[in-house]
């Protein structure tokens, strides 16, 4: 199956550094997006319903963005990424996912991001 890189954008009323702290921290990612996270050097290990996963981080900016590299992923481009910023047009600020994923699943991966992201809204207050 060939793997595509889904680009999703989501807008908040937080503040940038509001929302990265809840994208890049162990203690923010914890909130909304799994159930643990233990971090050791440059690797997070993410802990959902029993199973876990590692990514080391291979790129981060300060309240900017954070890209992780998952270790079991197919294809050594592949990444996760974090990015915030402030849209020049409406003020808002931006959350941008980038993940990859088999070309049959970016609906369902759309989707699951879509409610994670709306736990984080709930957390963040809009």
């Amino acid at each position: 199956m060939k793997r595509v890189l889904v680009d999703l954008e989501f807008f908040f009323k937080a503040s940038v550094p509001m929302v990265f702290e809840y994208v890049s921290s162990p203690e923010g990612l914890t909130r909304w997006f799994c159930d643990e996270v233990i971090v050791k050097d440059e690797i997070f290990e993410f802990y959902w319903n029993g199973s876990n996963e590692k990514a080391k981080v291979i790129d981060y900016d300060d309240d900017y963005r954070i890209s992780f590299h998952w270790e079991e992923a197919e294809e050594q481009k592949e990444y996760l990424e974090f990015k915030v910023y402030k849209s020049p047009i409406t003020n808002e600020t931006i959350l941008n996912i980038k993940e990859f994923c088999d070309s049959d699943e970016v609906s369902d991966i759309s989707e699951l991001w879509a409610s994670q992201v709306a736990e984080l809204r709930k957390l963040l207050g809009g």
